[in-house]
């Protein structure tokens, strides 16, 4: 089978984050969240081949949240993880209507959220230990800045969290992946993505902070990665990430996600 190949600085990148964050370890059962996005393709595509590659043995599966009711298309989504040799899941919700009866004022934080809890309950009804999401760099960073901005603190989600209700692992493989970065690989791999036409798409503070990290990293290109890297030194002192990460478990999957095919 001929996998989908990440670029070598991609996979390299990955690769760090799984090895700093202890994220995967041996026996591991990996669901991660395909909305159809760049990102989550990326981030499936990254997986599989390292599945393939690592001497960490792990399972893997994708599911969808479809939350139109049946009206959105994933066919196209299907087909791709059959052609990874992923098994896939659709679990239709009736968030979108959820959305419009309660005339919701953050949809887009509303519809997160849900998607997530959708996301936690199924994985663990498959057995599954680790809830794979697509956070990026970019994500990471505005995320921080938000924070620091609205709040007074400077923390960024964390690349692995603990759900106590759900006795699941959360991981964001992508954590030190630029968002442009992850375009560029999705169209030149021609992956599949779905377009949602979503009815209550807004303009929210979220949306702003990343005009101002975008028009910033004109005159500061390296903003991204510096506020990464104070990150990084702040979880070291025991600050900066927003939870505890998990000790690194032997075998590790850094070198063995970097090796050619």
């Amino acid at each position: 089978m001929n996998l989908p190949e990440l670029s070598r600085n991609s996979r390299r990148k990955i690769g760090e984050a799984i090895h700093e964050f202890g994220l995967i370890r041996e026996g591991d059962r990996l669901l991660v969240g395909l909305s159809g996005g760049k990102d989550s393709l990326v981030l499936l595509v990254a997986l599989r081949a390292l599945q393939q590659r690592s001497p960490v043995s792990f399972t893997l599966q994708a599911c969808t949240v479809d939350p139109t009711e049946g009206e959105g298309c994933f066919d196209s989504l299907q087909d791709f993880c059959a052609s990874l040799e992923v098994p896939y899941h659709c679990v239709r919700t009736p968030i979108f209507r959820m959305i419009e009866e309660r005339n919701e004022s953050s949809p887009c934080s509303f519809c997160a959220n849900l998607r997530r809890g959708v996301l936690s309950s199924f994985s663990r009804s498959q057995g599954c230990t680790t809830l794979c999401l697509g956070h990026h760099l970019d994500d990471v960073v505005e995320t921080a800045l938000m924070n620091l901005i609205f709040s007074g603190r400077f923390s960024s989600f964390s690349p692995l969290t603990w759900q106590d209700r759900t006795e699941l692992r959360v991981i964001r493989p992508l954590v030190f992946l630029e968002e442009s970065r992850i375009s560029a690989e999705a169209e030149r791999l021609c992956l599949p993505v779905v377009d949602l036409n979503c009815p209550f798409s807004c303009r929210s503070m979220r949306a702003w902070i990343k005009d101002q990290v975008s028009g910033m990293s004109v005159t500061a290109p390296s903003l991204r990665h510096n506020v990464l890297r104070a990150l990084r030194q702040g979880n070291r002192q025991g600050s900066g990430w927003a939870s505890p990460v998990a000790s690194l478990e032997p075998p590790s999957c850094r070198s063995s996600f970097q090796l050619e095919s």
